[in-house]
C-alpha cells in the first residue's frame, strides 16, 4: 500500500512538471507547478521525523509564496501586453524572480540550505534535480532581460562559493553546490537549450552518485 501511495505521488509529480513545461499558457504552467508541489509534499512527509517535518513546512511555505508571487506576476504580464514594452519587460522580470525563488537561486536562496539540511537524501536528490526542471525551462521563456540574469549568475556563483566554505553539514554543502550549479545552468541556457540539457544531465548523474554514497 505504501509503495502504491508513493508511486501515485511520483507519477503526479512527474505529470505536473511535464504539464508545466509543455503548456502554451503561463497560467496552465502555474497549475502544473502546483500539481508538482502538492505531489512532492506527501513524499516529504512520509519520513516521521521532527526535522524533516519542519523542513517540509518551510519548503511548502516558501513554494506557496513563490507560487502566489508567480501568479500575480503572470497576471501583470498578461495585462502588460496591452501597454508599453517597458512594462512587459518588468512583468517578465517579476516572473523570472518568482521562478528563481522556486529553484533557490541567489539572492533568493536564503531558504534553500536550511530546508535541504532537514531532508532525507532521496528527497534532497529530487529537490536539487527534478524540481529545477520546470522553473528552469519556464525561465528560458521569460528571458527578456539578460542583464538581470547575468547579475543572478554572478550572485549565485559568488554567494554559494563564499557561504559554502565554512560549512560542516554535508547537506548544506550540497545545497550551496546546487546554488552554484544553478548559475552555470542559467549561463548554459543563455547559450543554448542543448548546452543546458547536457549540463543538467551530467549534474543529475553526479548528484545521484554522491547521494547514493551518502545514503549508505
Amino acid at each position: 500500500m505504501k509503495n502504491l501511495y508513493k508511486m501515485i505521488f511520483f507519477i503526479t509529480m512527474t505529470f505536473g512538471t511535464l504539464f508545466a513545461i509543455s503548456s502554451l499558457s503561463w497560467f496552465i504552467s502555474w497549475i502544473g507547478l502546483e500539481i508538482n508541489l502538492l505531489s512532492l509534499i506527501p513524499l516529504m512527509k512520509k519520513f516521521k521525523n521532527k526535522l524533516t517535518s519542519e523542513s517540509t513546512i518551510k519548503y511548502f511555505i516558501v513554494q506557496a509564496y513563490a507560487s502566489a508571487f508567480l501568479l500575480i506576476s503572470i497576471l501583470i504580464y498578461n495585462i502588460s501586453n496591452n501597454y508599453s514594452e517597458e512594462i512587459n519587460i518588468f512583468a517578465s522580470l517579476l516572473i523570472s524572480s518568482a521562478l528563481l525563488l522556486k529553484m533557490g537561486a541567489a539572492p533568493f536562496h536564503w531558504w534553500f540550505p536550511e530546508v535541504i539540511s532537514g531532508f532525507k537524501w532521496e528527497i534532497i536528490f529530487i529537490v536539487m534535480t527534478w524540481q529545477k526542471i520546470a522553473p528552469m525551462i519556464l525561465l528560458s521563456f521569460s528571458m527578456k532581460a539578460p542583464i538581470f540574469l547575468s547579475i543572478i549568475i554572478i550572485l549565485s556563483s559568488m554567494i554559494s562559493g563564499l557561504q559554502g566554505i565554512n560549512q560542516m553539514c554535508l547537506r548544506k554543502i550540497l545545497a550551496y553546490s546546487s546554488i552554484n550549479h544553478v548559475s552555470w545552468m542559467i549561463s548554459a541556457m543563455l547559450n543554448s537549450a542543448s548546452t543546458w540539457l547536457y549540463y543538467f544531465i551530467i549534474y543529475c548523474i553526479m548528484n545521484f552518485n554522491i547521494i547514493l554514497i551518502f545514503n549508505k
